[in-house]
């Protein structure tokens, strides 16, 4: 596993080479450039630390937004958010994940659910996680924030 792993990682290193060369040359700004770096990254390292990704970037045809990596943690399906930063001295990218993402990620996920047999979902448990990406000129940097917002919206109060 770790042979097939360091491999992947060399492979990353020249398509994400190339893909930002792509990307300049096709005049996308430079966030949404960070954002894929990133999303790249996030990918090898969940499959480094034994997660089974399943879904990237994956898209419902009903909503305009979408999940930027789904896998599973053991028997649990686990919805990332990818916040991605060449630095740390902006606001956290984890504080980016608000309610109205939030709302929008528990959206997508009930989308995606969909997909399994009825019989089953209930019995699937979900975990909604926001993974950090730093891309330092040092190095990769990740922050992992399990269970960052509990599958359900907390009941609003009303006085």
């Amino acid at each position: 596993m770790g042979l097939l792993l360091s491999f992947e990682r060399r492979i990353y290193g020249v398509f994400e080479g190339l893909a930002e060369r792509r990307a300049a040359h096709r005049g996308q700004p430079a966030h949404l450039v960070t954002g894929e770096r990133g999303e790249q990254a996030a990918f090898f390292h969940l499959r480094a630390l034994g997660y089974t990704v399943v879904g990237r970037r994956w898209r419902s045809e009903r909503l305009t937004s979408d999940l930027d990596l789904v896998a599973w943690d053991g028997d649990t399906l686990v919805f990332f958010e990818v916040k991605a930063r060449t630095a740390r001295d902006r606001a956290p990218a984890e504080s980016q994940v608000d309610p109205h993402k939030q709302r929008l990620l528990r959206q997508m996920a009930a989308a995606y659910m969909r997909q399994i047999p009825e019989r089953y979902r209930a019995s699937v448990p979900l975990r909604f996680d926001v993974l950090a990406v730093y891309l330092l000129p040092g190095g990769t940097e990740f922050q992992h924030f399990p269970n960052a917002f509990p599958r359900q919206a907390p009941a609003r109060r009303r006085w």
